[in-house]
């Protein structure tokens, strides 16, 4: 008898140690006194972290981070713009990251002006901005809310030429949250491995990724971006009447953006612009394939 409950007292610890991992820890001001890299700025919808380099220079290049990873994605190239000599600067976006998490909808709109905020704040005027996947939706919506801010948009494997169907209801419920960690969580920092053409080359990447579970609040971001997606046509559509210069750049071997099923709706809505495949690599080409991507990015783009 003694033997059967002591197994019953072991699995139910077991389940409940594991159930305490995920989604423990708030990002206070505790939180924040202790994160010893970048700064934090309070913003109209919550303590915004970012980093800043060369604040000297008059050559401003903004990185904006995809769906889930923040702003540590960047780092190749944030570290290669610092090299060169641009004022470089990479912010964790609402929900992400080290930045607050927010009890608000997860809309294009309110990172992008989360952003405009942040470069309001740090007085610039003008800028080129270069957004991964996700955050290719956040640049066309800083383009559409202050286009004369912008100097050049790059996308990288963006997701913002995908079809979309508005959602009416983009509530998120206790239930939508709890489930999404029980069935998400466990897989989730191992899927992030399948970006890549060559996951084998990138064996902690998923360990860095298991830190973002700890913090409250990530689950619902998630959830409340996913249904705050609407088609982007109307703003592509104006970015690319107003000749802004605008290129895309896309991995040979991109899997989660696919390059072959948005490129008809690629070519109507912005014919004119600039376009780099890069080869040997999946949906982060930035960092499997830096080479060629830095050349390309720093050699063309912003030359």
């Amino acid at each position: 008898m003694f033997k059967k409950y002591f197994l019953i007292f072991i699995c139910l610890t077991f389940f409940s140690c594991k159930k305490n991992t995920y989604e423990y820890i708030t990002k206070d001001e505790t939180f924040r006194d202790s994160t010893q890299t970048g700064f934090f700025t309070e913003l109209s919808h919550g303590f915004t972290y970012y980093e800043i380099e060369n604040r000297k220079s008059d050559n401003v290049l903004v990185f904006i981070h995809g769906y889930s990873v923040p702003s540590y994605i960047w780092d190749k190239t944030y570290n290669a713009a610092k090299e060169k000599g641009f004022k470089a600067i990479r912010i964790d976006l609402y929900g992400r990251g080290y930045s607050e998490n927010p009890m608000v909808e997860y809309s294009d709109s309110l990172f992008a002006n989360q952003v405009i905020e942040l470069l309001d704040e740090l007085e610039i005027k003008n800028a080129s901005f270069i957004g991964l996947s996700n955050g290719g939706r956040v640049i066309t919506k800083v383009a559409d809310i202050k286009p004369n801010i912008v100097n050049k948009l790059v996308y990288v494997s963006s997701s913002s030429f995908r079809e979309h169907v508005e959602i009416k209801d983009k509530s998120v419920s206790e239930l939508e949250i709890s489930n999404f960690i029980e069935n998400n969580y466990p897989t989730i920092s191992k899927s992030q491995l399948s970006d890549f053409k060559n996951p084998e080359n990138y064996p902690k990447w998923d360990d860095k990724y298991e830190t973002l579970l700890k913090y409250k609040g990530f689950a619902r971001a998630l959830i409340s971006t996913r249904k705050n997606h609407v088609n982007l046509d109307f703003e592509l559509k104006e970015i690319s009447d107003s000749n802004m210069k605008v290129y895309t750049i896309w991995g040979d071997s991109d899997s989660v953006v696919v390059y072959n099923k948005i490129k008809g709706k690629l070519n109507k809505l912005i014919p004119n612009r600039f376009e780099y495949i890069v080869p040997n690599s999946g949906h982060l080409p930035h960092i499997e394939n830096s080479k060629n991507f830095e050349e390309y990015l720093f050699n063309v783009v912003l030359n």
